[in-house]
């Protein structure tokens, strides 16, 4: 049996060339997925029009429900939940898959832009656009990068621009500056943390005067362009959504193809499967569920992050249309179901070995990952799962030939960090992190292997299947 449950079987070894090109196959896939869905507001819009290509439809314009129907649900156009009905009464519990579908980033702050000036307070002749970093980031990693700028911009008279520059053939891309070395002895002499300060991630967004302008003729021009192209004015910042991301494709890595480098593997590496596999799912005992979130990386708040009432209402409306509902209902059918709260681990790093200890870390190439807890410190903020539905997982895993590794997020108090695994095991339910090992986690381009991003899908594909 190909599991590497002593983290050091290496999945590759197990495939054979028929294998090897579904592997290859799969993370090609993946790969145009995070190319061209760079936001959650993508994301969640991409796996729609799939859902709906596949049957899947709108809970709210449905109205009767029964085993065998294909739904989805959303919220502002962030999350997206996807349910095949079970045979079972949805009040036995469902099968769960939950990931998160943002990620760390530079938002554009609600009045972004203006005018560089000089030491005299004269125009500089550039136009930048002011940010606020999302989620947690090493904020010197975003500078002397291409970038591109994704959202929406929503206007008075209800219309909604999309705005999509930087990663179409033939498009500007915009950067952040830094100093050159030459003049950077002050700044070296910073720590990590200092060294690039938040408030100086603006984004350099224009140079060229516009003729006829006395005072800020740079930012004239770009307010000129912004008008003729997307019939926007600048006070129509006020109510856009407008995120500023690496530019470009995700890429193939290493001489053997066998990793990917791009934007955002966390959290959509394991998001993707997840979505992948209810897709392939036909039919189920309990009910199956493709449960995929907002704001995670910055403590799963708000309306679309996961201590929202999203998914527990979307039960309610189910049940509901089942001709069931009940409010204890609703509460036995969240209790008695099961979770993998598909979120990225920490791959080990040879270069940086000191972070993590060897016997408790995720390898790349050996598998998914479970995290039995996350945290920090003590344990602090963490789901810590129970040994009796691990055992379950683990039979399941074994039985379809999945590889799989244990881990934990570095050694102990060397950090920590969290998932949604916390918030669903609130309802007294079973969950368990499980998920893809990355390297250059947060950063702008981050790295996974393609044969755990095929693990993940094997594994979720049998948790589907078997719980």
């Amino acid at each position: 049996m190909a599991v590497a449950t002593d983290n050091s079987a290496n999945a590759w070894l197990k495939y054979d060339r028929k294998t090897q090109n579904e592997v290859m196959a799969f993370a090609e896939e993946y790969r145009q997925f995070i190319s061209a869905n760079k936001t959650e507001r993508e994301c969640a819009e991409s796996i729609i029009k799939k859902a709906k290509a596949l049957g899947f439809k709108d809970v709210a314009g449905v109205k009767k429900v029964k085993a065998g129907d294909r739904l989805y649900a959303s919220l502002m156009g962030k999350t997206v939940a996807l349910f095949l009905v079970g045979t079972e009464p949805l009040e036995k519990g469902m099968k769960i898959l939950g990931a998160h579908i943002d990620s760390p980033r530079l938002d554009l702050k609600q009045q972004p832009l203006y005018e560089g000036k000089d030491n005299a307070g004269r125009d500089a002749d550039i136009a930048y656009l002011d940010t606020h970093y999302y989620g947690g980031i090493k904020k010197y990693q975003w500078v002397t990068l291409p970038m591109a700028m994704h959202g929406v911009i929503c206007k008075k008279d209800g219309t909604v621009v999309k705005v999509s520059v930087g990663d179409e053939p033939g498009n500007p891309v915009f950067g952040i500056s830094d100093l050159l070395p030459h003049l950077a002895a002050e700044q070296m002499t910073k720590t990590g943390a200092k060294i690039v300060e938040g408030e100086n991630l603006d984004v350099t967004f224009a140079s060229m005067p516009i003729t006829g302008e006395k005072k800020e003729s740079v930012k004239a021009n770009a307010l000129k362009l912004l008008s003729k192209k997307y019939k926007v004015e600048e006070e129509d910042f006020i109510s856009a959504e407008i995120e500023i991301v690496p530019a470009g494709e995700a890429r193939n890595m290493g001489i053997d193809s066998s990793m990917i480098m791009g934007y955002g593997h966390d959290d959509r590496v394991c998001a993707f499967p997840s979505a992948e596999a209810l897709f392939s799912l036909t039919k189920t005992d309990r009910t199956a569920v493709c449960l995929l979130v907002d704001k995670e990386e910055i403590g799963s708040v708000g309306a679309t992050g996961m201590q929202s009432r999203f998914f527990e209402n979307t039960v309610a409306e189910i049940l509901e249309r089942m001709g069931n509902y009940s409010d204890l209902n609703v509460r036995r059918a969240l209790q008695n179901s099961v979770m993998l709260s598909s979120d990225v681990s920490a791959a080990f790093d040879p270069i940086y070995p000191d972070v993590s200890q060897t016997r408790n870390t995720a390898f790349l190439g050996r598998g998914v990952v479970f995290n039995k807890y996350t945290g920090s410190r003590g344990k602090y903020d963490s789901n810590d799962s129970s040994p009796e539905f691990f055992a379950k997982i683990r039979k399941v895993f074994d039985d379809a030939g999945v590889s799989y590794q244990t881990a934990e997020l570095g050694k102990v108090d060397a950090g920590g960090g969290g998932t949604i695994a916390y918030i669903m095991a609130n309802y007294g339910m079973n969950v368990i992190d499980s998920g893809v090992a990355v390297q250059n986690m947060h950063a702008p381009w981050e790295v996974i292997s393609k044969a755990d991003l095929f693990e993940a899908l094997k594994g979720y594909m049998a948790f589907l299947r078997e719980m």
